[in-house]
């Protein structure tokens, strides 16, 4: 008589976390645990007591689940036994290598998975006997590696910068003097993984409806929707609250931070409380952050003159009285700049044609199906025109192409239309180019060439009329020109710059007025003006007329846009015509000046020499530097700088670095004090191996 086999018995699974790591690209985040990709295999050894497994009298049957309430049902939960071959499309466990008695296996997950974290166990039976066994744990992301998901990108290049790289830039100022804005995303930081996946199952969807929630992972539409909501605490536990007002003292101003993970690390610490306060871009980076922590490839975009229509008739519309000044106090404008995130992916609930490139909106500014959230909508469409694609076309497509229309008031109460070339919306489209640090300008996305065939019948297409019609001339045009030297801290110069192209004099009053603004339209008192009566333009001429700034008239109302509006109104009685010049200005901060001592290698220690100069004429007090780094800091770090800090003086602190790993990395800075606030510098930091 035969002898009856003993049963399996599991002493220890081990999860190969360091082959794991280098294989799915989450070498950061596999430390301590199993983190992979889907659609893809991952190593997994079995090692067990007394015999190995026999495929002739064992089976091994594996169970992966995930979410409060898994079923098969919802693609939450899969059983799946060891086998000779994968069936594409399911989870499966083949078997790679035996050895006395250990059996090493490759685990595969379907493509489509729900992503997030899962629970692994093994029934081993043998004969009529059988035991269960706890294998551990593993997070599941989404693979733009793997061609069957729908997140995937052909490019290495660009995988590596859209879902690996920690740290960017944001672009800030205005469409003739763009500024960028270094960030650390730090979306393999410590923590920040845990946290992403307590966002997913803190949002409303879930609270309903955990299963269904949970099963609809496996949709990056659906999660960016989800990430967009919850980044905005509007309706919600969302991470951010938004206040556009200066007043932050309450919280953090938006322009103080350098990064995400401190504002992610605070939401996880303090409850799940919203954190105060955010602006467009830190909603931006903050949803870029988590849509690259979970996997799927994601861009930060700023568009210059941007609008924010509400009542979706593609036209924002200004009234102002006789001087030029904007009377009423309206939602509808346009901002200097918005910032959101663009994520790629597959769209199989639309036509074909519409995968690619995504917006995704985590501004809180209107609610899309009674939620304040927008997108994802594919970029395409916005470019073609197409307004019934879903999510949210229409107000996507007015904040790159919104007609704008001025309207003077004058003294009997009748409206006079006036001639405005000076704004045109959705300008200079801006993201960081694919591994280096310049500018990409991607509006050729957005937008077909100006004045194009392709272009008219967009806007036919968008029923945007306004935009069909040709603009009206008037042989007389006013443009607001800069000089140099526009720094914080400094008198400058502006000029009303007018040309006559007729063959007659032409005679009027012109206005001239600066004020400071926020980057999302709200205007300031003014820091200077200048009333010409009585002005002639020679026939076939040009005049450029000057305008004063002084330091002392801005330096009390300049906001942290670091910010300031020229408007400028040509005022012609003979022939009742009104010519309108606008331009935002931005002024330069001061340079950080950054020095690395010590020569960078791994896990040895370095210092960071950080300096700058007061370029005010009063003294600064309260001054602070503030570090990050990927890589380079486990922790954020603040350095404060003892009172006061003299007119013109220079200040040198050092930090010390820690970086824990080779590669290229970013240390990112902010210096902040009573009357120059939100001034960001950066520095490239190679670190070879120790």
């Amino acid at each position: 008589m035969a002898k009856k086999k003993k049963t399996l018995v599991l002493e220890r699974c081990d999860l190969e976390l360091e082959a794991n790591g280098r294989d799915h690209h989450t070498a950061d985040l596999c430390r301590e645990r199993l983190v992979v990709r889907r659609g893809q295999p991952f190593w997994l050894t079995l090692h067990f007591e007394g015999r190995n497994y026999e495929a002739s009298v064992d089976s091994l049957t594996f169970c992966a689940v995930t979410g409060p309430d898994p079923s098969e049902e919802a693609g939450t939960k899969a059983l799946f036994r060891l086998s000779d071959a994968v069936e594409e499309g399911a989870w499966a466990a083949v078997a790679v290598d035996q050895q006395d008695s250990t059996l090493s296996l490759h685990l595969t997950t379907p493509a489509n998975a729900p992503i997030g974290h899962y629970r692994l166990s093994l029934e081993a039976s043998t004969g009529y006997q059988g035991s269960s066994f706890m294998l551990g744990q593993f997070t599941l992301l989404f693979n733009s590696w793997c061609p069957a998901d729908a997140v995937y990108l052909d490019s290495d290049e660009e995988r590596r910068e859209y879902v690996l790289t920690q740290q960017g830039f944001i672009y800030q100022g205005s469409a003739k003097f763009i500024k960028n804005i270094p960030w650390n995303f730090g979306q393999f930081e410590d923590g920040i993984l845990d946290i992403c996946l307590t966002l997913l199952d803190i949002n409303p969807k879930f609270l309903k409806n955990a299963g269904r929630d949970c099963s609809r992972r496996s949709s990056p539409v659906y999660v960016g929707r989800v990430v967009s909501a919850m980044v905005n605490c509007n309706d919600d536990q969302g991470v951010l609250l938004g206040r556009w007002d200066n007043n932050y003292a309450d919280g953090i101003s938006p322009m103080f931070w350098i990064g995400s993970v401190d504002i992610l690390r605070r939401w996880k610490k303090d409850g799940c409380q919203r954190v105060k306060y955010g602006q467009c871009w830190v909603f931006a980076a903050v949803a870029c952050t988590v849509l690259r922590c979970l996997g799927i490839p994601t861009r930060v975009v700023t568009n210059y003159n941007s609008a924010h229509d509400q009542n979706s008739n593609l036209l924002i519309e200004y009234f102002r009285n006789e001087f030029g000044e904007i009377q009423s106090d309206k939602s509808e404008m346009i901002w200097n700049f918005h910032c959101w995130v663009e994520s790629w992916m597959t769209r199989p609930d639309l036509q074909p044609g519409y995968e690619g490139w995504q917006a995704l909106d985590p501004t809180p500014q209107e609610k899309s199906e009674g939620t304040y959230c927008c997108g994802p909508v594919p970029v395409r469409a916005i470019k073609e025109g197409d307004l019934s694609t879903k999510y949210d076309a229409p107000f996507v497509f007015a904040e790159v192409n919104a007609d704008v229309v001025d309207w003077i008031r004058q003294d009997d109460g009748s409206l006079h239309k006036s001639i405005n070339h000076s704004l045109v919306v959705g300008l200079k489209i801006s993201t960081k180019s694919v591994g280096r640090d310049e500018r990409e300008d991607i509006t050729h996305n957005y937008k077909y060439p100006e004045g194009s065939p392709e272009e008219r019948e967009a806007f036919k297409r968008a029923n945007h009329l306004n935009k069909v019609v040709d603009k009206e001339e008037t042989g007389v045009a006013m443009r607001i020109r800069v000089g140099e030297g526009m720094n914080r801290g400094c008198d400058f110069d502006v000029f009303a710059h007018i040309t006559n192209s007729t063959p007659e004099e032409h005679a009027g009053r012109l206005l001239l007025c600066a004020r400071t603004v926020s980057y999302n339209g709200i205007l300031g008192p003014e820091c200077g003006t200048k009333d010409l009566l009585n002005l002639s333009l020679e026939p076939y001429s040009e005049k450029s007329i000057p305008l004063r700034i002084l330091y002392e008239k801005y330096c009390d109302c300049l906001t942290e846009s670091n910010l300031i509006k020229v408007r400028g109104l040509l005022i012609e009685p003979a022939a009742n015509s009104y010519l309108l010049a606008e331009r935002d200005i931005y002024l330069e901060n001061p340079e950080i000046k950054i020095r690395i001592l010590g020569e960078p290698k791994q896990n040895r220690k370095l210092v960071a020499e950080l300096s700058l100069q007061n370029p005010l004429t009063v003294a600064l007090s309260g001054c602070a530097f503030t570090v990050e780094g990927a890589g380079l800091i486990e922790e954020q770090k603040t350095v404060d700088i003892p009172d006061p800090v003299e007119a013109g003086e220079e200040v040198k602190v050092r930090v010390d670095l820690l970086p824990l790993y080779a590669g290229r990395h970013k240390l990112v800075v902010n210096f902040d004090s009573d009357r120059l606030k939100a001034v960001k510098g950066y520095r490239n930091v190679i670190v070879g191996p120790s």
